[in-house]
């Protein structure tokens, strides 16, 4: 019994299009990402002192804190 792949006659390497695409859903997700985060460090702004305490986080932390640059002191807790 003979098999046919279904890739047959088709080019291994991805196309220049579906590799421009790929960046454009990169860039996407990216740009996303920057507008969630940014409005995490205005919204941990927005909060009085005693709230960030009960984070556990003071305001000079709140960005660190966001950005993923807080990770050893927070993990203690979790």
């Amino acid at each position: 019994m003979t098999t046919i792949s279904q890739t047959a006659g088709r080019s291994l390497r991805p196309s220049s299009s579906s590799g421009f695409f790929a960046t454009l859903v990169n860039a996407a997700y990216a740009l996303f990402d920057r507008l969630e985060r940014r409005s995490a460090v205005k919204t941990l702004n927005e909060l009085d002192d005693r709230a960030l305490r009960d984070i556990g986080i003071n305001r000079s932390q709140i960005e660190d804190a966001v950005y993923g640059q807080f990770k050893a002191e927070l993990t203690r807790y979790l």
